[in-house]
């Protein structure tokens, strides 16, 4: 603590936030490669790294639904060498494992909130259903008979799903995967009866290999537009958008989150990037302010982590 305490002191002084980045910048993604975590970090690195002129390395630290890879953040210096693109597991962490080894909110220093997404619940082509409510009978005939994927237990995808059984008085069974990469190529395999996640995070297969029966946006996602709400498919109160976002450990020196905050912001205005991004990853850019995506992160918590309480889920 003594350390991190000096460094960040010296790093404050204007000559040396200045002087920063002090070589390479490392990008944590605590998800495997394939996932959108992963795509979305590798999409900014180049007009990162021509921006502030040192090299970005993109880090994969997957494992417990992001946790490990983002507690590396945590316990990093905050020189500001080191960040973490967290994905919306990040608000529900700690009311799902409370032993991660880091608080989601004290521990950080919030940069931005970078993109959001409605997620998509999609179901392999050779199944026969054609629509939610199709499903939804199948599910009551059958309970706990149907399978459904996400990126792992406690994600936005799997306390979407399970709000969306609770309203709809259906048991389904929950088959957490690693990250987006393994997700997609479950669901493209026919492994799982339904995958739910981000149009990134399905690996670009809806429309082709899975077919999408909803969306969890409050309203229709301007890239699947022909895609139901949840609500417009018979079912109120289910709504949610996967995030991404950015941290540094906390204590990163005011300076340094304000120059990277700009690099960031440069990157998300090119129009080759932002155009992979909300074509190519099916996701609206936010580009927020630290401020923002604090306030963001603090309503979130307090959302899904009452979920997560209230249906007892636990970590894995």
């Amino acid at each position: 603590m003594r350390r991190r305490s000096i460094l960040s002191a010296l790093v404050a002084t204007p000559a040396l936030a200045q002087a920063w980045p002090a070589g390479p910048i490392r990008i944590i993604a605590p998800f495997p490669p394939g996932g959108s975590v992963d795509t979305i970090a590798r999409l900014l690195a180049p007009s990162l790294q021509a921006t502030l002129g040192v090299p970005v390395v993109i880090e994969n630290r997957s494992g417990a639904a992001g946790a490990l890879g983002t507690a590396a953040a945590a316990r990093a210096l905050p020189d500001g060498q080191t960040w973490v693109l967290v994905f919306d597991s990040h608000a529900t962490v700690n009311a799902l494992n409370p032993q991660a080894g880091f608080d989601a909110r004290r521990d950080f220093t919030p940069v931005m909130l970078v993109a959001t997404a409605p997620m998509l619940l999609t179901t392999p082509a050779g199944r026969p259903w054609q629509s939610l409510q199709e499903v939804a009978a199948a599910a009551r005939a059958r309970p706990e008979t149907i399978t459904y994927g996400t990126v792992g237990n406690g994600s936005l995808a799997h306390l979407t799903m399970e709000v969306w059984q609770q309203t709809a008085g259906l048991r389904l069974t929950h088959v957490p995967y690693r990250g987006g990469g393994p997700l997609a190529s479950a669901a493209v395999a026919g492994e799982v009866d339904l995958a739910i996640a981000s149009p990134a995070g399905l690996g670009g297969q809806v429309g082709t290999r899975l077919r999408a029966l909803a969306q969890s946006g409050a309203t229709r996602s301007r890239i699947q537009p022909d895609v139901p709400t949840f609500a417009e498919a018979g079912f109120p109160g289910v709504a949610a958008e996967a995030f991404w976002g950015m941290l540094g450990p906390a204590g990163v020196p005011a300076p340094v989150v304000a120059r990277f905050h700009a690099a960031l912001a440069s990157a998300l205005a090119d129009p080759a990037t932002r155009r992979r991004l909300e074509e190519g990853q099916g996701v609206d850019v936010l580009a927020s302010s630290p401020e923002e995506f604090a306030g963001f992160l603090e309503r979130q918590s307090e959302t899904w982590g009452r979920v997560v309480r209230e249906r007892g889920i636990k970590a894995e």
